[in-house]
């Protein structure tokens, strides 16, 4: 089927993402291929203490999005769009939202990058024998019930960023398995929050008497394919002023940024992985048996039908690099020089690839956030060397996209070295890996492993959206999303794929030990530039 005809007869899933920096729309056909899409920038703030995007922003933000997607539709078809044939909506994981029983916002959202919950996160992995990161819902919710703060009593709905969009489009209280993972512990023999931990935290809730149970306030769980409720007159409104969009189009349950990057690199199967790479960096690695012990470092979640994953997050990736690529482009512009951003990134990138193996010797540290990897609750960019340091451009570009990836080394080295997790390849995705081959030698530099990219990787997480539409939407009645991706999606795509430098990865052993040596710097900084 053509384009054009697909667009008309509705064969389209659309897949929705609320990014850091930028949320994404992606519009695929009958064979998956995106033929579409539409963004806009966006960017959080640093408000009393709290990284949080207002709620305001999340509907304009949407709406601009719709509207560019409906103008690339008309630029490249010359067609009106307004239906397509199923639709999902998926967002950065974890953080707090939490509703009143009238649906009003009770505190500004508390998102992902915040790490304030330290003493909720310990005592709950200790309570529960599970890692419970900063960065989850259940982390904040229970900082909340130890700071005492006053709206506790009156919450009638906690979910994620996702799932508050989702609710408003359909009506439905709900989240993938996947996503909900990143909220609550979930048990993978039975598809839904552990139950046993719900009810060591209902026995918390009692002892402060507070007027809820848990599961009360949680998104009911869903697997990838499960209808997750249909678009609303009121849902089509928020997204399309316009009102060109109809309602009555079909929702997938929403996922995260996790869930939505397995899918966009066909990494759901035992022994498969994945790293995201962009504002923040994770990989993602299906587990094959459970691991012999709890890390802190490490989260376990699940892939969108249910599978446990083994999850090292950063919260810091190219922030800082970003910002120095900033202070470049502004430079050339200041000399008059006109030179577009992406030719400056990719010139600035391949640059790294002449340098000095470990980086002449120079250290960074990309901490715009606080890091729980390496213990440091809050963050302090820094760039330092030595008298003798080899300060040149390619080793100040190669220190930096070293910086981006050594937290999350340090978390790796867990399930690699200790765990002997056996990984044959993973496959890279988001804009570190956006510059051909030099996000891919960074990353096999770091994890020892090669790195695969894929020709749609670039589409991200919106494309992983979508073809989650796309399955719900689809699929015969005994189709797992395993055989969908594998025969239906991936049958034909060739992989690029980069394996370990000896000297890359030599030079970024020696980068590393640096690193972690240095690590008192960040904390001294952090404590006294307040």
């Amino acid at each position: 089927m053509n384009p054009t005809s697909a667009i008309e007869q509705s064969q389209t899933a659309l897949g929705i993402e609320l990014g850091s920096t930028r949320i994404k729309a992606v519009l695929i056909g009958p064979n998956h291929a995106p033929l579409a899409s539409g963004s806009h920038a966006w960017e959080n703030r640093y408000e009393n203490g709290i990284w949080t995007y207002p709620l305001e922003e999340v509907w304009t933000g949407l709406q601009e999005t719709i509207r560019a997607l409906k103008a690339d539709v008309q630029n490249r078809y010359n067609l009106r769009l307004n239906k397509v044939g199923a639709m999902g909506l998926s967002a950065m994981m974890h953080g707090y939202l939490a509703f009143d029983a009238n649906g009003n916002l009770l505190v500004p959202f508390r998102t992902w990058r915040n790490t304030i919950t330290g003493q909720a996160a310990a005592e709950l992995t200790e309570l529960f024998q599970f890692n419970i990161p900063q960065r989850w819902s259940i982390a904040h919710l229970y900082q909340a019930i130890l700071n005492a703060e006053t709206h506790i009593n009156h919450i009638s709905h906690l979910t994620t960023l996702a799932g508050y969009v989702h609710s408003k489009l359909s009506g439905q209280n709900v989240l993938g398995i996947g996503e909900a993972s990143g909220m609550f512990p979930i048990d993978s023999t039975r598809n839904d929050y552990n139950q046993h931990m719900l009810s060591l935290f209902d026995e918390k809730l009692a002892q402060r008497s507070i007027p809820w149970r848990l599961r009360d306030i949680l998104p009911r769980v869903l697997l990838a394919g499960q209808p997750g409720g249909t678009l609303t007159q009121e849902g089509a409104q928020l997204l399309d002023p316009t009102g060109e969009l109809q309602p009555g189009i079909p929702l997938c349950p929403p996922e995260g940024d996790a869930g939505t990057g397995m899918v966009a690199t066909n990494s759901i199967a035992a022994r498969t992985g994945n790293v995201s790479a962009g504002t923040s960096v994770f990989a993602m690695v299906v587990m094959e048996k459970p691991l012999s012990k709890v890390y802190p470092e490490i989260d376990l979640v699940t892939t969108p039908t249910g599978k446990p994953v083994a999850m090292v997050h950063s919260n810091n990736c190219t922030s800082d690099l970003n910002a120095w690529v900033g202070l470049f482009h502004e430079f050339t512009q200041t000399l008059g020089i006109q030179i577009t951003e992406e030719t400056l990134y990719e010139t600035l990138y391949r640059l790294a690839l002449s340098a000095d193996p470990d980086a002449g010797g120079l250290l960074a540290y990309n901490y715009v956030s606080g890091e729980h990897i390496t213990h440091i609750e809050e963050g302090r960019p820094l760039l330092v060397r030595t008298p003798d340091s080899r300060f040149t451009l390619a080793n100040f570009m190669r220190t930096h996209l070293f910086a981006s990836l050594s937290a999350l080394k340090i978390g790796m080295e867990i399930l690699l070295e200790q765990e002997k997790v056996q990984l044959e390849r993973i496959f890279g995705h988001g804009g570190f890996f956006k510059t051909p081959e030099v996000g891919q030698r960074i990353m096999a530099a770091a994890l020892g492993v090669p790195v695969s990219t894929l020709s749609t990787a670039g589409e991200g997480g919106a494309w992983g959206m979508a073809l989650l539409a796309a399955y719900m939407h689809n699929k015969n009645s005994t189709e797992t999303l395993e055989t969908y991706l594998n025969e239906r999606v991936f049958s034909g795509e060739q992989a690029l794929t980069i394996s370990p430098d000896p000297t890359d990865v030599q030079g970024f052993a020696a980068f590393i030990q640096r690193y972690k040596r240095g690590l008192e710097i960040e904390k001294i900084a952090a404590e006294t530039l307040k």
